[in-house]
């Protein structure tokens, strides 16, 4: 078996989804790509992202508005510079995602007209301008992307391929650090190789599959965090954990999400017996922020002892359920739900990683020719909470700046010289992965618990004593036996799930998704949580 292959490319993109996809076509016609995805390269969040994305579109709308409701969702916490600049490019990189094929709803107009799109509203925006593609947004732009990315010659993807650790070049001192290629593993031949690459772009998306119930797929598992935060680079905000309020709650559809749009078309939310309790909650009723609906819903679970509650769009007309919301519409069918005349039983599941790796707005890391864009990355747009639809714009956006920032250096980089190979000499394969299975479960299961929607001190220590006996478990298992998937994914879920818990310790007070009971009230003044490698208390 070979295990040193070794791949060359100008630019390495670990993640295949809405962020890789486009930085990849975006810098295609004056580089090499390669892009590795860790399954199917549609099985990602934006394949499963039903909502839309915000660009300001409409005449009645504007930028300052949509900066405005973007600062408000976040709490006080949004880096002022990066939201204004993601909302003055949102138009034109929303435009080369039309320009590209992506299908997103438009209204009928006259056949000399230019064409207009349909644009719906969700919680925190304060205009429509959401733009969709029926409740199936993610698929179509993930779909198109695709088609892009196939089509296109100088791209190359890699299915089924895990990303292990960055390589990086220390020989210049700690200040000039820089990535030069990835050990990546083949999980279709089950062995280490080698990417030399000018640049290393991490769009791996988040980390929610550290809790027992997301609405993300299986390959959320933090892998471009803890890979970033093992070379040397600061991470940002990981107590801000989202949690979506309305996932379906069902045995058969675990992360099965309900889009926060059938709460901007009118649905209510409901307890067991029928009633509304939005109003009780906020002013803005069901179209809150989502911190402040998933609360509330976990808030009534409890005093009820619910085991869920309802989301009911049953007094809108059946014709006009079935136009806006056909995948979801079909999906309920199939489990014997009928949405048009009957309430749909949720509950909350976490959903968005608002922190991450800390970027500039080129996307660069603290790593030279190491970047990281969409869910991975902390850029300061969401603050201490996400608004709606403005993930897949910070994919885009992001993906545009980066792409022109590695344009600019491309020549001037060289291909680094030959690596270190992958040293699997001295383990052997385990005959005991129902370990690694069990710990998994212990994590997920526990973060749910002790780091969930509503925290305690007490709470968070007890979780970060049990995360450490989990890595160093973990750790003396991947020093001995051959690599797995669930292996790679429990290291850097545990990774991940210690500094979400390091940062929520940090923060001593209740702002936007991080809430604690020691600490109900908000600061005066709060800065974002900054986590550094060097520092040995937060190694």
């Amino acid at each position: 078996m070979n295990t040193n292959r070794e791949h060359l490319c100008d630019v390495l993109v670990i993640g295949s989804g809405a962020a890789g996809l486009s930085l990849a076509l975006r810098v295609a016609e004056r580089a090499k790509v390669i892009v590795l995805s860790k399954g199917p390269r549609s099985e990602g969040a934006t394949y499963y992202a039903q909502g839309g994305i915000a660009a300001v579109f409409d005449e009645s709308d504007s930028i300052e508005s949509h900066v405005n409701d973007t600062n408000i969702a976040g709490a006080g916490l949004c880096e002022e510079d990066t939201v204004q600049f993601i909302a003055e490019n949102a138009k034109e990189c929303v435009q080369w995602l039309i320009d590209g094929g992506v299908p997103f709803d438009q209204v009928e107009t006259d056949k000399d007209e230019q064409p207009r799109y349909h644009l719906t509203r969700e919680g925190g925006h304060s205009h429509r301008r959401i733009l969709h593609a029926a409740d199936a947004t993610g698929m179509a732009m993930q779909t198109t992307l695709q088609d892009n990315v196939h089509s296109h010659p100088n791209i190359e993807i890699f299915e089924r391929y895990n990303a292990l650790d960055l390589i990086v070049d220390e020989s210049n001192g700690n200040a000039d650090n820089n990535v030069v290629g990835a050990y990546i593993w083949n999980r279709n031949e089950e062995h280490v190789e080698t990417v030399r690459a000018k640049f290393v772009v991490l769009a791996t998306g988040g980390a929610s599959k550290v809790y027992q119930y997301t609405s993300n797929p299986d390959v959320s598992s933090g892998d471009g965090i803890a890979m970033a935060w093992r070379a040397g680079c600061r991470v940002a905000n990981l107590e801000f954990n989202q949690f979506h309020p309305t996932c379906l709650f069902h045995p058969e559809a675990r992360n099965f999400l309900l889009t926060e749009a059938l709460r901007g078309e009118g649905a209510y939310l409901k307890r067991p017996d029928g009633t509304r309790f939005m109003p009780d909650f906020d002013e803005r009723e069901e179209l809150a922020p989502r911190d402040v609906v998933a609360r509330a819903i976990d808030f009534e679970m409890k005093r009820l002892g619910a085991d869920c509650m309802y989301l009911d769009i049953s007094h809108k007309p059946e014709a006009f359920i079935i136009k806006h919301f056909p995948t979801i519409h079909m999906r309920l069918q199939d489990l014997g739900i009928d949405m048009t005349k009957e309430p749909i039983p949720i509950v909350p599941a976490a959903h968005y990683t608002c922190g991450g790796v800390m970027v500039n707005q080129a996307g660069r890391t603290d790593i030279e020719q190491l970047y990281a864009i969409g869910e991975v990355s902390y850029t300061g747009l969401h603050g201490a909470n996400r608004m709606a639809s403005n993930s897949l714009l910070e994919c885009v956006v992001y993906a545009w700046s980066a792409a022109k920032d590695i344009l600019t250096k491309l020549d001037s980089v060289s291909l680094p010289g030959e690596l270190p190979q992958w040293d699997e000499s001295q383990v052997s394969c385990s005959d005991e992965e129902v370990i690694i299975q069990h710990n998994w479960h212990e994590l997920r299961l526990f973060m749910w618990d002790y780091m969930g929607i509503v925290r305690t001190d007490k709470r968070l220590e007890r979780a970060l004593r049990r995360i450490q006996l989990l890595q160093q478990e973990t750790h003396d298992y991947y020093s001995n036996f051959k690599v797995s998937n669930n292996l790679l994914e429990l290291r850097n879920l545990l990774q991940v799930a210690e500094l979400m818990v390091r940062c929520a310790m940090q923060r001593k007070e209740s702002r936007g998704l991080h809430y604690t009971l020691d600490y109900p009230d908000m600061l005066e003044v709060s800065k974002p949580t900054i986590l550094t490698p060097s520092d040995e208390s937060t190694s």
